[in-house]
């Protein structure tokens, strides 16, 4: 068979081919690994992946492509990202360090709302080439799909600015950007004692021109104590619904007021965050299929004293999936390596867990499982040629990037 790529020469090819599902329990340590291994590419397509006698004997044509006793991963997928905005907040970071917590942050001016006016009075031009750089160095990191969230205009024009600018990141960039509607991300200042106000514009206006643009696949709300209740985060979601959008939530981020159930209750796709988040909550998220999403660089950058029940939640069967959370504020992380580290050293995961949760797993939380997150033949030759001796290697070294070619859709996007 005629093909347009063979990778050949690899020492391992960790496919983490999970047979259509996410992967659970003790599933999340199989890595699916094939030894001496090569992969064969028609159209930016796998067509197999089989002993590298086989696959030569079988395919020819293309270009061929040494591995040189490499590894080769399925490309990550990270699931929650806020890439579209002007200005970082490392004045923030320094704050932090000297003793103010998130909310205080928040309600001195700063977090979310610090970022909504820069962003708001950009140009599209502006906040595309601001972003592409960042989305350019995860990709450099591993990143081959991306989820990306509008949330910092709060108000219809700038919401649906941002989602335009998510589109053209997607048709520009050689990887795939899932657009996430987050106008519920904070309270605009001149709402902050007007909920039942900025609801409306929500439910009444933002939401329906969200929908007719027809841009964004999620929409995705801040559920906590001092954002947005339950009772109001149930509204906004229901409405979004209504409208054709799926669901996600940042859920019990930093306190337990019921976000997991609330995400069971609604079917969610995904529940991020989690570090607060009850046992009843998590098992009520199993039970209802809803994705696990923990951002273990958020909770480190935070200076968190505890993490997510990641070991609890694997253990009991939670789909759980990890991510960046890069922003310009809480989390200025853009290495999925590095969460990787993050999620073992902090959250109790293996290696290979962590792998899972960073590919097949991440690919079901945004929808993408169909084509992205493992190696098997019809999907997406989205993969990594690592420089390493084993699949622990890559939360144990951390501080540098041992990827040596990034592969999206068959083509070479990355090169060490």
């Amino acid at each position: 068979m005629k093909v347009d790529l063979i990778i050949h020469n690899c020492a391992q090819v960790a496919t983490m081919a999970s047979g259509g599902k996410p992967k659970t329990g003790k599933d999340m340590n199989d890595a699916g690994i094939i030894k001496d291994a090569a992969i064969a590419v028609k159209d930016g397509k796998i067509v197999a992946i089989d002993k590298t006698s086989e696959i030569m004997a079988n395919h020819e044509g293309g270009l061929l492509v040494d591995a040189e006793g490499g590894i080769v991963t399925p490309g990550f997928v990270d699931p929650h990202t806020h890439p579209v905005f002007v200005h970082t907040r490392e004045a923030e970071f320094a704050m932090r360090l000297a003793g103010a917590t998130y909310v205080e942050i928040s309600k001195a001016g700063g977090g979310i709302s610090s970022t909504i006016e820069s962003t708001k009075n950009a140009d599209e031009e502006l906040l595309f080439n601001l972003a592409k750089k960042r989305i350019k160095k995860m990709i450099a990191l591993g990143t081959t799909t991306l989820e990306a969230k509008s949330g910092y205009g709060l108000d219809t024009a700038s919401e649906l600015k941002q989602l335009r600018v998510i589109r053209a990141l997607d048709e520009d960039l050689p990887i795939d950007i899932v657009p996430t509607f987050m106008g519920a991300h904070e309270y605009p200042v001149e709402y902050k004692n007007d909920h039942e106000a900025y609801i409306e514009i929500l439910t009444q206006d933002m939401i329906p021109k969200v929908a007719k643009q027809g841009i964004a696949r999620y929409c995705d709300i801040f559920t906590e104590a001092h954002v947005f209740s339950i009772d109001e985060s149930r509204r906004v979601l229901q409405c979004a619904r209504e409208h054709g959008m799926e669901l996600k939530m940042h859920a019990d981020e930093i306190e337990p007021i019921g976000g997991a159930e609330l995400a069971a209750e609604l079917k969610c796709t995904s529940a991020d965050h989690l570090g607060a988040a009850s046992e009843a909550g998590l098992l009520a998220m199993r039970d209802a299929g809803v994705t696990a999403v923990l951002l273990p660089a958020t909770l480190f950058s935070l200076r968190s004293k505890s993490y997510a029940k990641g070991r609890f939640m694997i253990d009991s069967g939670l789909i759980v999936a990890i991510a960046t959370d890069y922003n310009p504020g809480s989390c200025n992380c853009d290495s999925m390596p590095m969460v990787m580290t993050l999620a073992c050293l902090q959250m109790g995961f293996t290696p290979v867990e962590a792998l899972a949760a960073a590919t097949i797993n991440a690919a079901h939380s945004i929808g993408m499982a169909e084509s992205k997150g493992s190696l098997e033949a019809g999907k997406d030759a989205d993969l990594l040629i690592w420089d390493m001796p084993s699949l622990d290697f890559i939360p144990y070294h951390f501080g540098s990037s041992h990827i040596c070619k990034v592969f999206a859709k068959g083509r070479l996007v990355h090169q060490a």
